[in-house]
């Protein structure tokens, strides 16, 4: 198999990306490398790959694989599938998004610059993690606008979702860039996945994925990865060898089988996700819906044909008039809907993000106790409008 053009849609790379050895393997399936060590040459070439891959270097021609920690070749693979579809130089893979996230932070305040910027809302993971400074860090939440201003001769990194978790706010990342000036900005794009934004295209120096939802998209492999240029995946990978967040192969495979279709999902998804959040805003018993479809929450118009975004995505979350009481019943109604945590799966999950993800978040940053966040999955959006209504009534 040869590498996709690079003038390929989206579509055809990410059915192609990582596979580009297979051919030279004569097999069609990426294979899965368990091995968790491998035979070594004399001991002066062995040491030798040992230094290039425990350094931050991919392998160099003649080393060996050495161990599993520090390198294997179907992780490799679902690596240069992602970075291949953000338009990056090089992928870092994770056991989990919170791994990524920890390993990048650690990577990137090493030189001594351990200020951190971030905007929420966040991931309460990370939210958490920054506002704890348990990876020694310290932390400034700023409103996009004072970007700039809060930026410090020891600021390391700009950390920011959009659309955020889990209310969807959107930012203008090329502003983000612009503010943050040579600061790295990583941008955590799990919720909009490279198929609807790609934020190194417009400024930002690592972009996230918890691999675990869209990417995955079935469920079942947990899993992060970053996507940077080849000297912050230089920085990153020595941290993951060290620290020992590596993904493992078999979940790398199940990762990597899941892009091929990862357009089709999240655009039949989107799809559905707009016309529930349409039916959703009209009805008496939800004060307010959150979802990048509708005109109150793209303030900027960064959604749509030639915007920071293709589509505005399949997550949407809702306010019930009557507040928590009514929000943690319709968890309860749903039948056909999941209530469970996570999300970018083919079967559709609602939680209550200030009771669950967003639980350990500061009180002045966390979620409305009214509202709920709904992860719209691939059923057909009459069924799920069936069922929300049922729950609601």
């Amino acid at each position: 198999m040869t590498a996709s053009s690079p003038s390929a849609t989206l579509d055809t790379r990410a059915v192609h990306a990582g596979r580009q050895d297979l051919t030279d393997l004569g097999v069609h399936a990426p294979p899965i490398d368990l091995s968790t060590t491998n035979p070594l040459g004399d001991v002066e070439a062995g040491g030798a790959a040992y230094e290039h891959l425990a350094g931050g270097d991919p392998p160099h021609p003649g080393d060996s694989n050495v161990y599993a920690r520090l390198w294997n070749p179907t992780v490799a693979r679902f690596e240069a599938a992602v970075a291949e579809l953000e338009g990056g130089a090089a992928g870092v893979a994770f056991a989990s998004g919170m791994a990524a996230m920890s390993a990048t932070l650690l990577a990137m305040t090493a030189d001594g610059r351990n200020h951190v910027l971030a905007v929420r809302p966040l991931y309460g993971g990370t939210d958490h993690l920054l506002a704890t400074g348990l990876l020694g860090t310290t932390i400034t939440y700023a409103d996009p606008d004072a970007i700039g201003a809060a930026i410090t001769p020891q600021t390391g990194l700009v950390v920011v979702e959009t659309p955020a978790n889990p209310t969807l706010e959107l930012l203008d990342l090329r502003a983000v860039a612009a503010a943050a000036g040579e600061v790295p900005v990583l941008v955590d794009n799990t919720f909009a996945t490279p198929v609807l934004q790609r934020p190194l295209a417009l400024g930002a120096r690592i972009v996230l994925h918890s691999a675990t939802k869209f990417l995955g998209g079935h469920g079942d492999a947990l899993g992060g990865v970053v996507v940077t240029d080849e000297a912050t995946a230089g920085r990153i990978r020595p941290v993951r060898a060290i620290t020992g967040g590596v993904l493992s192969p078999f979940t790398a495979y199940l990762l990597h089988r899941g892009l091929p279709t990862l357009p089709i999902r999240v655009r039949a998804q989107q799809e559905s996700a707009r016309i529930i959040a349409g039916q959703l805003a009209g009805h008496p018993a939800i004060r307010r819906v959150f979802h990048p479809s509708l005109e109150e929450c793209d303030p900027l118009g960064l959604v749509g044909p030639g915007q920071q975004m293709a589509g505005p995505g399949s997550l949407l979350a809702f306010e019930l008039v009557d507040g928590y009481e009514a929000a943690a019943a319709v968890t309860k109604r749903v039948r056909l809907i999941t209530h469970a945590v996570s999300l970018g799966g083919v079967d559709s999950l609602i939680q209550h993000p200030a009771a669950l993800t967003h639980r350990p978040v500061a009180a002045e940053a966390k979620p409305n106790a009214g509202v709920l966040r709904l992860s719209v999955g691939l059923e057909s959006p009459g069924d799920l409008l069936a069922d929300l209504d049922q729950a609601l009534a």
